[in-house]
């Protein structure tokens, strides 16, 4: 049996794939350290299809059954795998996220609301012109937008590509924010004490390109939702967001009743080519 001086590392993740020799020295006991590296497999996406059986793990780790077998039972009590008795045990799925219908949601809130952890990799916050956008806001085509872009990320993992414009003349302090850790519409409303209100949302299922497969981290075969919302404030438009959410991680929901029946819109046209109507209804959905 092989053994190591150095047991494997919890602080970080390491990208390396395959197995960390054991240190049969340490006082750490061995189904801890099996526990703790095969934590470190899964992080770095290692059991993308299928998890390893015990026969596997014992033979990559050089141990005894049992002791896999408690380290195993570990990760299915934090919930990530899951399988039966006699059964293979397989790598969990991600929790998914809920949005409702008609409502003005935050995305920030959502993921908290579903127990992850929230944060945010900024790929742009600047200003910049862009007539198509500023069209869309009702605005003249040179008009100062404050653009941000971002991967939200839920439990470290990425979750959507989001995409805001919004008119410089009233978010430019949003400049000084720092959308790591926080929600914009929070952070518009403190810095700018701009408030939305409500607005149009086209919500459709894409092929993301390979460009965005790879943003998104998503396997082959997964399709994502393309979310395009036009928000208002004061009775104004006041932002258009783009966003894309894996479609295996995202999901839509809605209440209906007997009385006031359920309604579904048909687009006419692909919602980026929707001419934004003013005012929008708030809260309306499409």
């Amino acid at each position: 049996m092989s053994t190591a001086t150095t047991p494997p590392s919890t602080s970080g993740v390491s990208a390396v794939h395959g197995p960390t020799p054991l240190d049969r020295e340490s006082p750490l006991p061995l189904w801890a350290q099996i526990f703790a590296d095969l934590q470190r497999r899964l992080q770095v996406g290692e059991f993308t299809t299928s998890f390893p059986g015990e026969m596997s793990l014992t033979q990559e780790y050089q141990v005894s059954r049992h002791t896999v077998r408690e380290a195993v039972r570990r990760l299915r009590e934090q919930g990530l795998v899951r399988g039966e008795r006699g059964r293979a045990s397989k790598v969990s799925p991600p929790a998914e996220i809920e949005q409702p219908l008609g409502t003005l949601y935050s995305l920030f809130a959502s993921v908290q609301a579903a127990g992850q952890q929230q944060r945010s990799t900024v790929r742009a916050l600047d200003v910049r012109a862009d007539g198509v956008i500023a069209a869309r806001l009702g605005l003249e085509e040179s008009t100062p937008l404050l653009y941000l872009e971002r991967i939200r990320l839920a439990d470290g993992e990425p979750l959507a590509v989001d995409r805001v414009w919004l008119p410089a003349r009233f978010a430019a302090p949003l400049l000084d924010a720092d959308f790591t850790h926080t929600a914009l519409y929070d952070e518009l409303d403190r810095r700018c004490g701009v408030r939305l209100s409500g607005g149009d949302e086209h919500i459709r299922a894409v092929v993301p390109t390979r460009a965005e497969q790879g943003l998104l981290h998503a396997p082959d075969g997964v399709a994502a939702f393309a979310i395009e919302r036009l928000s208002c404030a004061g009775g104004q438009p006041a932002e258009w967001r783009h966003t894309l959410v894996r479609g295996d991680r995202f999901a839509v929901s809605a209440q209906f009743s007997a009385r006031t029946g359920y309604r579904l819109g048909i687009a006419e046209q692909p919602a980026h080519q929707v001419t934004p109507r003013h005012p929008p209804r708030a809260g309306s959905t499409r």
